[in-house]
């Protein structure tokens, strides 16, 4: 089953196996969503092995149709964007000082 979800990854995202290798030992929400630990994080040969191994079977195509599918009925397909580590987005947001918006200033609002 995780192997199944590290292979949807890049589909959806666009990235390739060295980078989803990576992106599982650098983000959190990825290796929850696969089911893996830090400590089982399979390497980009692993990964290349895993699609090899579906498309030899016609497997890969099927099995992504039904799940973007799935998904899509459910109106929970990502269609454009980027994973982003919330701890990162709040880190930033925090460090930026707040500033008012020259509306604001012109009503007086803070």
């Amino acid at each position: 089953m995780a192997m199944l979800r590290v292979h949807l990854m890049p589909n959806w995202f666009g990235s390739s196996d060295p980078a989803m290798e990576e992106a599982l030992y650098e983000t959190t929400i990825l290796r929850q969503f696969s089911g893996l630990h830090l400590d089982r994080i399979p390497d980009e040969t692993t990964i290349l092995n895993f699609r090899r191994l579906l498309e030899k079977h016609e497997l890969a195509g099927r099995i992504l149709q039904i799940i973007n599918g799935y998904l899509d009925d459910r109106g929970l397909i990502r269609r454009q964007g980027t994973v982003v580590d919330a701890t990162i987005s709040h880190a930033r947001a925090r460090a930026r000082p707040r500033t008012r918006t020259a509306s604001a200033i012109r009503k007086g609002i803070r």
